[in-house]
């Protein structure tokens, strides 16, 4: 997959991994979504967690996703400002199409043309300490 990397000029902060999720943030860092899939039952599951909530098998799978999806919903903050985020950012649920959710921010469109059900495509976002986040914006451009 190998998404483009972006640069931002405010620093977002490093991301903090957990034993269950370093595979995520160790393919940010590489520009490509990782996902977690259950090796017994094949099932994806997010957030990455050490159990597979349908069957309870501990054996897990890493697998790469497509970085599609579209907007289930999405907010605007307004207060408190957050420094590490440039201002007007926009926080959004994003349905993947392979059918797992993540939160993330949305990017390169303005608040008055998102809209629930838009599709959108991943790209990477470069943090504090050379790190990288998943971030999302419109296919094909706003």
């Amino acid at each position: 997959m190998g998404q483009q990397v972006v640069s931002a000029a405010v620093e977002r902060p490093q991301p903090r991994p957990s034993r269950d999720s370093a595979f995520f943030w160790e393919g940010a860092e590489r520009g490509v979504l990782l996902g977690q899939r259950c090796a017994s039952c094949k099932k994806l599951r997010h957030p990455p967690r050490p159990m597979c909530a349908s069957c309870q098998s501990v054996d897990t799978e890493v697998v790469e996703l497509s970085g599609r999806g579209t907007v289930h919903s999405w907010m605007k903050p307004v207060h408190p400002p957050l420094p590490m985020f440039e201002p007007g950012y926009l926080v959004a649920l994003i349905d993947l199409e392979e059918g797992i959710r993540l939160l993330s921010n949305l990017c390169e469109v303005t608040q008055e043309k998102v809209t629930n059900g838009m599709p959108v495509e991943v790209f990477f976002a470069p943090t504090a300490g050379g790190k990288a986040v998943p971030v999302f914006r419109p296919q094909g451009g706003e």
